[in-house]
C-alpha cells in the first residue's frame, strides 16, 4: 500500500497491511465476530496493552441529520477553528472530530455525540455488538469520536489502539461499509472488515519485547540446469506435502551453482538441497549446512523428507 501524505514515525509512504473482509452478513453478530478474531490474534502474538474503541456511525439519513447538527454547532464557534477544520466544515464536519490541534481540544469534547443521533435500528445494532462483546469478556470503550471521513461507511466502526507508538496509537481499523458495493455499481451489499498496519504490530511487539517470528527458509533448493528444474520442482513440492511446517523456498530464475548457493546462504535457510543436472538423473540430492562446516551429503531423494526431519529434529 502507498500513502500520499508526508511519512512519519509508523505511518510510512509504502507500507504492508492484512485485511479481513466479510459480505452479504448484516447483523452485529459478524461485527462481534471479526473484533473477537483481532483479539485472538492479540492473544496469539502474545501483545498486550491493546485498548479497543467501538461506536456506531449509523445510516446514511441519521448521520446526515448528525452532520447537519454539528456543522451549526462549529459555526457558532468559528472562531476557534483552526484552518483545516474551517476547510472541513461545509464538506464533512465530522472530520473535525479527528482533529489533533490541542487548542480545539475542549471545543470537540463538547460537540453533539453522534450516538444521540442514531436511529432506532443502528442503536439496537450497536446494543447487541456491546452485548456479545460483553458475553465473551472482551472490554472496550464507546468512543462517539471515532468516526470515518468516507460516506459509505455505516454502524459499526472500531480501532484497537496502543499507547506505546508515539502518535500513531492505532494498530488495526475497521467496520462496516455497507454502502461501498452498491456506489461501485453492484447490488446493495452489507460488508465488514478490517485491516491491520504489519509495521505498527512488528514495531509494538519489539517495544514490548516479543521475539517477532522470523520469515526466513528453513531450506533453500539449488536446482542448476533444465532437466534439474523439471524434476527439482516436483520433489519440492514433494517435500512440502510431507513438511508441512518446514519453509522451503525454490531458486529461481536461474544462475550458476555459486551464485544460487550464496543466495540460498544470504536468506537465511539452513539448509540447501543442491540439484544438478546429473543429480536429477540419478535421484539425489546434495544435503548442505549452512550454518556450520560440516560436508555437504548426497542423499536419495526417497530419504531426503526423512533426513531433514531427523537433522531438524
Amino acid at each position: 500500500m502507498f500513502r500520499h501524505e508526508r511519512p512519519q514515525k509508523g505511518r510510512y509512504r509504502q507500507f504492508y497491511q492484512i485485511d479481513v473482509e466479510a459480505f452479504g452478513y448484516a447483523g452485529p453478530d459478524l461485527d462481534a465476530e471479526l473484533i473477537l478474531m483481532t483479539a485472538r490474534l492479540w492473544q496469539r502474538l502474545g501483545i498486550k496493552r491493546l485498548s479497543l474503541n467501538i461506536n456506531s456511525l449509523g445510516t446514511p439519513a441519521s448521520r446526515q441529520v448528525y452532520r447537519d447538527t454539528l456543522r451549526e454547532y462549529f459555526k457558532q464557534h468559528l472562531a476557534q477553528l483552526d484552518e483545516d477544520s474551517v476547510r472541513r466544515l461545509e464538506g464533512n464536519p465530522m472530520r473535525i472530530l479527528d482533529s489533533k490541534n490541542p487548542a480545539m481540544k475542549d471545543l470537540v469534547a463538547n460537540a453533539p455525540l453522534i450516538t444521540d443521533y442514531l436511529d432506532p435500528e443502528s442503536a439496537t445494532h450497536f446494543a447487541l455488538l456491546q452485548s456479545h462483546l460483553d458475553a465473551v469478556g472482551i472490554q472496550y470503550t464507546v468512543n462517539p469520536r471515532l468516526v470515518r471521513g468516507l460516506d459509505y461507511y455505516s454502524r459499526t466502526v472500531f480501532e484497537w489502539i496502543t499507547t506505546e507508538l508515539g502518535s500513531q496509537d492505532a494498530v488495526c481499523s475497521g467496520g462496516r461499509y455497507d454502502g461501498l458495493i452498491e456506489q461501485l455499481g453492484g447490488d446493495p451489499t452489507p460488508a465488514m472488515g478490517w485491516a491491520l498496519g504489519e509495521e505498527r504490530i512488528i514495531g509494538l511487539m519489539q517495544t514490548q519485547g516479543i521475539q517477532v517470528p522470523t520469515l526466513a527458509p528453513v531450506v533453500y533448493v539449488v536446482l542448476a540446469g533444465a532437466p534439474a528444474e523439471a524434476a527439482g520442482l516436483a520433489l519440492v513440492e514433494q517435500l512440502r506435502d510431507v513438511l508441512p511446517g518446514v519453509v522451503i523456498e525454490t531458486n529461481c530464475g536461474g544462475g550458476s551453482f555459486k551464485s544460487q548457493l550464496k543466495r540460498a546462504d544470504k536468506s537465511g535457510a539452513r539448509y540447501a538441497i543442491v540439484v544438478g543436472d546429473s543429480e536429477a538423473e540419478l535421484q539425489m540430492a546434495g544435503l548442505k549446512n549452512l550454518r556450520s562446516e560440516e560436508p555437504q551429503a548426497q542423499v536419495k531423494w526417497a530419504d531426503l523428507a526423512t533426513e531433514l526431519k531427523r537433522r531438524l529434529n
